[in-house]
């Protein structure tokens, strides 16, 4: 059967309870058990000590001393050791050097009378001290008693003439253990409840999100990214509950962004190859006149030439994606890539009437992939270009802060609402109104701009007056100029060379 965390902890748990009041019930035993041995003994020996003192000098040790210690009168003696060992509950008895029990606290004939002390155990009473064993006092008693013995003198020799005896029985012991024991289930059966049931909705309280991230994992693999787990308190459990979330989030967001893209790539592809289909099969079958074919061909080329940079660009994301696209930073002139690139937009620029300013800015250094960042500067100066009004003007700026170089491209004309400036860098997201006039691109340009520039520690962002202008900025780590010049890849003056492959276009 499969034990769940739950099982486990809760398990864990108890058995960790179960055997810490186990433990503590032993301990609580044994000092219980010591404590009573050790007032049982005291109280022994304070009564033995009392009675050997009086019997020691009072006038029975007169006659004791004139029956040579051998007997004595018990008349008078035995009250005051019936008194005693009735008040310990315990058996007091006077013993003769000879091991027998002259005295004892027994109202009866005493049970003591039929028994000799043994001499082994009379030889273990010290002359000055005190007698304390757990004995059965030779046979006397069927079971170990707590047994002290305290020894009477001649005051004139010193000599041990007697011993006098307190024996308890170790049963009243057994029956203190026994109610202590009793107690201590009690309490601990109480305890041990009570502990369950916490540990129970403690542990339930613990384990529910990472349940709930169970339950929300199986929908995960069916594609329903809608579940999240609550979020309470601040411990480990609810911080890995919110990353788990945000990773949901993110899941969603890839799922989406993925039927998206796949969504819009077939619309991309559908849409030309449907055209360049229609047209080429006109031809064939001759519905289109041969005085037009020219111009259907052209539109069937330019359809080609717009799969050909979707393809391209869809290669471009994949290996972003991969991770193999690895970038080679090296000390670039930025300026002298920016003024490349609109060289090669000369025939455009001037079709449209446009004025281009700030292509005389003081040289500027960047570390970064030249080839990676024309594609960059290339894509930005093609938007500015085919969105610039008639007449209008493109304008190229440069500032340096921060240790980063932030290029400006900003083109006059019909820009961009506050809404839409999000969603520019997002895959196959092309902008509405007269943005939307733009039929070549496929909206994956900027997203690739982005890219780009981030893999080179960089950022990108847009200002735009919708009825003013537009602006890309983005930057780059800068490089100190040397005084002695300035290094870059090749003469400024020299003939700028097209990329060897085009790069994508937004």
């Amino acid at each position: 059967m499969r034990k769940t965390l739950f099982n486990k902890y809760f398990t864990i748990c108890s058995s960790i309870i179960l055997i810490s009041i186990t433990f503590l019930g032993i301990v609580l035993l044994v000092f219980a058990s010591q404590y009573f041995k050790n007032d049982k003994y005291n109280m022994l020996s304070k009564s033995v000590t009392q009675l050997s003192e009086d019997t020691q000098s009072n006038m029975w040790m007169q006659e004791y001393l004139y029956n040579q210690y051998l007997s004595i009168n018990t008349g008078t003696l035995s009250y005051p050791f019936y008194l005693m060992g009735t008040a310990i509950d315990a058996e007091i008895y006077l013993v003769n050097t000879e091991g027998q029990v002259l005295v004892c606290s027994h109202n009866a004939p005493c049970n003591h009378s039929a028994y000799l002390i043994s001499s082994d155990i009379l030889a273990r009473v010290p002359a000055d001290g005190e007698f304390r064993e757990y004995t059965d006092m030779g046979g006397i008693y069927s079971s170990r008693h707590y047994t002290v013995g305290r020894p009477i003198t001649d005051r004139h020799t010193g000599a041990v003439v007697g011993v006098v005896f307190a024996s308890a029985s170790s049963e009243a012991l057994n029956n203190f253990l026994v109610d202590i024991l009793q107690m201590f289930v009690i309490s601990a059966v109480v305890v041990m409840l009570f502990s369950c049931i916490v540990i129970y909705f403690i542990t339930s309280n613990m384990v529910r999100p990472l349940q709930d991230m169970l339950a929300a994992t199986r929908s995960f693999a069916k594609g329903d990214f809608s579940i999240r787990v609550p979020v309470e308190g601040d411990n480990e459990v609810s911080m890995l509950a919110a990353a788990f979330n945000s990773m949901a989030s993110s899941l969603a967001a890839m799922e989406s962004s993925r039927r998206s893209f796949t969504a819009n790539v077939s619309h991309e592809l559908k849409t030309p190859m449907t055209t360049i289909g229609g047209f080429i099969d006109g031809i064939l079958d001759g519905t289109i006149p041969p005085e037009k074919q020219n111009h259907y061909l052209r539109i069937v080329s330019a359809e080609v030439q717009r799969l050909s940079r979707l393809v391209r660009s869809m290669l471009s994301i994949a290996r972003i994606e991969a991770g193999e696209l690895v970038i080679s930073p090296a000390p670039t002139e930025i300026t002298e890539i920016v003024n490349r690139t609109v060289f090669s937009f000369e025939r455009a620029i001037e079709d449209k009437g446009i004025t281009v300013s700030g292509l005389d800015a003081e040289h500027h250094m960047v570390e970064a992939d030249a080839d990676l960042i024309y594609q960059v500067v290339y894509n930005l100066v093609d938007n500015a270009i085919k969105f610039v009004d008639e007449g209008g003007q493109v304008e190229f700026s440069y500032r340096t802060e921060g240790g980063y170089t932030f290029v400006s491209v900003k083109n006059s004309g019909a820009g961009i609402s506050p809404e839409e400036i999000p969603k520019l860098f997002d895959r196959f997201y092309k902008s509405d109104k007269s943005r939307s006039l733009d039929k070549n691109g496929v909206g994956l340009g900027l997203s690739i701009v982005k890219t780009i520039v981030n893999l080179h520690n960089g950022e990108i962002y847009v200002k735009s007056d919708p009825d003013a202008f537009t602006e890309f900025v983005f930057s780059l780590p800068s490089v100190p100029v040397k005084k002695s010049g300035i290094f870059r890849k090749g003469d400024k003056h020299e003939k700028a060379e097209p990329p060897p492959e085009e790069p994508a276009q937004s």
